[in-house]
């Protein structure tokens, strides 16, 4: 049985990364962005981590992910749950990791197919 790998070429997937930047299918952004695998959000105004307030993650709402994977920039950091009470009213599941790694995680399950959403802190 021959494996290859299956590309759904229209699903929007992190592609490189370094210090300042990520990269959307070849795309560079330098500003915090949120990505779904239909389209990159560019208009989520959360620059900081010190400065994220409710709205900000009220944002996520509209989009009804499964799942959010928060990108904190280059270090892990936890906001406090007041921060997103929302979310969790709703049932949107949370997770915070550093941005590298959430990049990655986002990748997996946008291949997975699932309902997923990243926002990433630059």
């Amino acid at each position: 049985m021959k494996l290859h790998q299956a590309i759904n070429t229209g699903q929007k997937t992190f592609t490189a990364l370094g210090e300042g930047y990520v990269s959307v299918n070849g795309e560079r952004f330098s500003q915090s962005i949120v990505v779904t695998p239909e389209q990159v959000h560019s208009d989520w105004n959360a620059a900081d981590f010190a400065e994220l307030a409710p709205a900000h993650f009220d944002y996520f709402l509209p989009l009804a992910p499964e799942v959010i994977i928060f990108g904190t920039g280059p270090r892990q950091h936890f906001p406090h749950p007041q921060l997103y009470r929302s979310l969790i009213a709703a049932g949107i599941a949370i997770e915070f990791m550093d941005t590298p790694a959430a990049c990655r995680t986002y990748n997996i399950l946008a291949a997975e197919d699932r309902k997923v959403v990243a926002a990433v802190l630059l």
